[in-house]
């Protein structure tokens, strides 16, 4: 591989992100806007981590952990450069971003129908948990 650097985000990099979603990513969020991602970066600096390839943005996952859990999100990687490593490099990035914060266990939210996805969080050693469901509450108007 060219050139993989990963770092966290910052603000000025908030329009490019929302831009590489609409390329990368499976589906939009209720938060895929300036202000959501803007909110994250103020409450968590260094949870949203970008994989750039010589110098171009690649790659996303937003890494929160809110002193409790380790949540996963927005893992997506440009259609040019997947399957080259780009996605497990986050993933490991956001697991020693984890352990350093005293997390011990991470969690994902991948969608049922992405199949590509599916396939990238098991190669990563993730799994599903039958016992759990997502329940959900909209809180405002949106997806």
């Amino acid at each position: 591989m060219s050139d993989l650097h990963i770092r966290a985000a910052a603000p000025a990099d908030l329009d490019a992100v929302l831009a590489f979603w609409t390329v990368a990513a499976e589906g939009t969020s209720i938060s895929d806007d300036s202000d959501g991602v803007a909110r994250l970066l103020a409450r968590d600096p260094e949870s949203l981590l970008l994989a750039e390839v010589d110098g171009e943005l690649a790659g996303t996952v937003i890494a929160g952990f809110d002193g409790w859990r380790c949540h996963l999100y927005r893992l997506a990687v440009h259609p040019g450069h997947r399957r080259q490593g780009i996605g497990g490099a986050l993933l490991a990035a956001a697991e020693e971003r984890f352990v350093a914060l005293g997390g011990r266990r991470g969690d994902a939210m991948v969608l049922d129908r992405n199949d590509l996805a599916q396939h990238a969080w098991r190669a990563a050693g993730y799994a599903p948990e039958p016992q759990w469901s997502r329940w959900v509450k909209h809180l405002v108007d949106g997806d």
